[in-house]
């Protein structure tokens, strides 16, 4: 199948990118962010306070509700080294931040060299103990099995013990503000690494406002993981591994896509989402029950309709007495891929030769570059704490 895809160059997609471009800290309010608006060929610019006048009418939009979790730990051995741990994601899609019990997570692990094997890292409080000890090595990541004292959930002892962890681009620490601003207003299901960027624009007034001119919301659930830092390395893109993600969506989202026309994500995680959903219905009227999105689906014959593929997963809840699905998906959506659930995406500026820029080259075709040459010339900030757009192709 892959190798029925177009070579894809990622250097086509480099720009030159200035540090200060990049801000370390967001601006003082939230919906003072500039937003760029490309509709249909064409580019203004506004605030984003003022979203909702730009919106297609009736649009429906769908936000990515993850929490991010202080997920950044410090132990030290014995002999005084401290190894760093980024918690990454958990092992099985069971286990959750809420969990009171041992827990293994997929970790990256600074100063790995210096963890001995079977050795056991402790961290004792004056309420617990808390201990770490790694079931696997691997090469970028390697699974450690967290236990722990006391009647705690593992998020608890992260928000006790923890860091918020920071793009790599910000080059510090996270701080007090940070626990705040790194946070959409309306995050609630913890188990983020990374926060879904594109939210953070939003304020309780922007949203009431999105209301009053008749657009609609709802919400998935998309662990971010710091795969979405992870550069394009290859010369082909199709070479490109893509990260697997745990989502979570209801069976009133499912119901509300086959009412509406005018989907609009916020944010590429919301947008993946959206998109695997479509694709996980297409597996299962294929006789594919796998709750597993691949890397290339969107590029495997498409048989089935949106409005088969959405009630496949009706059926399926039904079948299954639930009103959920979890699944984990590796989508890539890259120039070439077709759009089944999605008409644009409110999203921030993203970094040159990642999987990002494809995805929003995938939407808007070669204006992409139309898109980021304004918002470079025009002093748009960039990356996490940066501003915003809104495409609609």
């Amino acid at each position: 199948m892959v190798s029925a895809l177009p070579f894809i160059n990622p250097l086509d997609f480099k720009f030159e990118l200035p540090a200060e471009k990049i801000p370390d800290r967001p601006l003082p309010e939230r919906d003072l962010s500039r937003l760029l608006l490309y509709r249909k060929g064409e580019i203004e610019q506004s605030v984003f306070r003022n979203l909702s006048d730009f919106l297609p009418a009736r649009s429906f939009l769908v936000f990515n509700n993850s929490k991010v979790i202080p997920a950044r730990l410090y132990f030290r051995t014995e002999n005084g080294a401290t190894i760093e741990l980024l918690c990454l994601q958990p092992t099985d899609s069971e286990t959750t931040v809420e969990g009171l019990t041992v827990q293994t997570w997929r970790c990256i692990v600074g100063n790995l060299k210096r963890w001995k094997e079977g050795v056991e890292l402790m961290i004792t409080t004056k309420n617990f103990h808390f201990s770490a000890t790694i079931t696997r090595r691997g090469g970028e990541e390697n699974e450690v099995k967290f236990s722990w004292t006391g009647k705690l959930s593992f998020l608890e002892v992260l928000e006790k013990l923890g860091h918020i962890p920071l793009p790599p681009y910000m080059h510090r620490d996270a701080d007090e503000m940070d626990t705040e601003r790194y946070q959409t207003v309306y995050a609630s299901v913890s188990g983020s690494v990374a926060a879904p960027t594109a939210g953070l624009h939003f304020t309780d007034n922007v949203i009431e406002s999105l209301a009053k001119a008749g657009h609609e919301k709802a919400y998935v659930t998309l662990h971010v993981g710091t795969g979405t830092f992870k550069p394009i390395k290859t010369e082909n893109v199709l070479e490109h591994k893509m990260h697997k993600e745990f989502f979570e969506v209801h069976k009133e989202l499912i119901e509300k896509l086959l009412e509406r026309d005018t989907v609009i994500p916020v944010g590429t995680t919301s947008m993946r989402t959206l998109e695997s959903v479509f694709h996980l219905g297409n597996q299962f009227l294929n006789g594919n029950e796998q709750m597993f999105v691949e890397q290339w689906v969107g590029f495997e014959p498409r048989i089935h309709s949106k409005k088969e593929c959405l009630n496949a997963l009706l059926n399926w809840m039904q079948k299954h007495s639930t009103d959920k699905i979890v699944a984990e998906t590796g989508i890539m959506i890259v120039p070439g891929y077709s759009f089944q659930i999605c008409q644009g995406i409110i999203t921030n500026f993203h970094q040159p030769e990642s999987t990002l820029i494809l995805l929003v080259a995938a939407l808007v075709g070669e204006n992409w570059r139309k898109i980021y040459d304004y918002a470079l010339l025009n002093e748009f900030r960039f990356l996490s704490y940066g501003d915003s757009s809104l495409l609609i192709p």
